[in-house]
């Protein structure tokens, strides 16, 4: 029991995100009478909240960093009205759109990556600026309308799903997908575990561990049924997973990340270690565009049309994401999974309340209040381990 104890202490952020998610889940289940587990609800979480989550898996590693990105949201709308003009203005072809938008949101990250990095204005001026400049040039675009429909192969963007096997009833391919990564993450925390055994470094209990992998388990082969029962695993989660993997594995197992915290967590000490702080800023932002035109991608597709009040507020629940996920104002603290693990806490939340029928306006007021106790978290923990 100490040892539960003290791992719980250890990773007091990482645990209490998953049993916030935990909570909140049951209690709209019990509100709900079991509706928000329905496959077809499970479906439309994911359809609704898969842009936020892409966003928060960008906006983590400029929190990180120690900066701030206001202008998510516009940039969102920026890029689906580029795609619009492209694709239904222009009839360009819809790969060929993807990919010239994808490079507007590069450069777009070039653009403020250089005032915030190598001029040295705060990231919270540039982004805020960046916020209204191109909210301005969508509403120029798109003179103030909405551009629609676009192409229908654009559309299995954001609302198609992986081809079944030919099965009826049950997406075979789904199931066998979820056995798959099981067995993938049982083969990995054993192997991990093996080689912190081999150079003696101290581990958990095995029944921990294979505690822990039963829950995991679990929940990954329910959830994965209840897709399969319904249409099966969306396009949309494909993409958010390859993201996850891409860039848990950048920020654990490379020097870029390794550099990403260090800037965060002691700019004058990264410096003076020799790593390039204002590069590694500006990549981070160069990133941040193109995750932020991926998003706007899909914002577009799931409406199937560019509209000058796309991503309206996107930026706020992605930042809510990240700190919610455990991630510091400080810099220097955050990790993918945790910025994940706060998209769902907000999708759920998002999802439970309209369920429900509360109104747009508490809505608001909950998640801001929600976001006020997770910032409010970190501070008293941090507070806690200076004493």
């Amino acid at each position: 029991m100490q040892t539960v104890i003290n791992l719980f202490r250890n990773n007091i952020r990482q645990y209490g995100m998953i049993i916030a998610l935990v909570l909140i889940t049951g209690l709209f289940w019990i509100l709900t009478e079991g509706i928000i587990f329905k496959p077809l609800n499970l479906t439309n979480l994911i359809l609704q909240n898969g842009f936020i989550l892409v966003l928060a898996v960008g906006m983590v590693l400029v929190i990180i960093t120690g900066n701030i990105d206001l202008s998510v949201g516009s940039v969102v709308a920026f890029v689906g009205a580029i795609a619009g003009v492209l694709m239904i203005n222009n009839n360009v072809p819809v790969l060929l759109a993807i990919v010239l938008s994808i490079i507007v949101g590069a450069l777009i990250g070039v653009w403020q990556g250089f005032w915030i990095a190598y001029v040295g204005i705060p990231s919270f001026i540039v982004t805020l600026a960046g916020m209204l400049i191109f909210r301005g040039l969508t509403l120029y675009l798109l003179d103030g309308q909405s551009l629609a429909p676009f192409p229908e192969s654009f559309g299995m963007f954001s609302s198609g799903f992986l081809p079944d096997l030919g099965s009826d009833g049950l997406h075979i391919l789904t199931i066998i997908l979820s056995v798959i990564l099981s067995l993938v993450l049982i083969y990995m925390e054993f192997k991990n575990r093996k080689t912190q055994l081999k150079y003696n470094f101290e581990v958990v209990p095995l029944w921990i561990t294979i505690t822990k992998l039963a829950l995991l388990t679990f929940v990954i082969n329910w959830f994965a049924y209840q897709l399969a029962l319904n249409k099966g695993i969306p396009i949309v989660l494909v993409i958010v997973f390859i993201l996850i993997i891409i860039y848990t594995f950048i920020m654990k197992n490379t020097v870029m990340g390794r550099h990403i915290y260090a800037t965060g967590g002691n700019k004058k000490a990264a410096d003076l270690s020799g790593i390039k702080t204002k590069r590694v800023v500006f990549w981070v932002f160069v990133n941040n565009g193109v995750i932020a035109a991926l998003a706007g991608l899909m914002f577009a597709s799931r409406l199937d049309s560019a509209t000058p009040a796309a991503g309206n507020m996107l930026e706020l629940d992605a930042i809510a994401a990240v700190f919610i996920g455990g991630a510091s104002m400080a810099g220097g603290v955050g990790t993918v999974i945790g910025a994940i693990i706060g998209g769902l806490v907000m999708g759920v939340m998002n999802n439970g309340m309209s369920l429900i029928g509360i109104g747009i306006d508490w809505q608001q007021a909950i998640k801001g209040m929600v976001l006020l106790l997770a910032v409010g978290f970190d501070v008293y923990n941090k507070n806690r381990a200076g004493k």
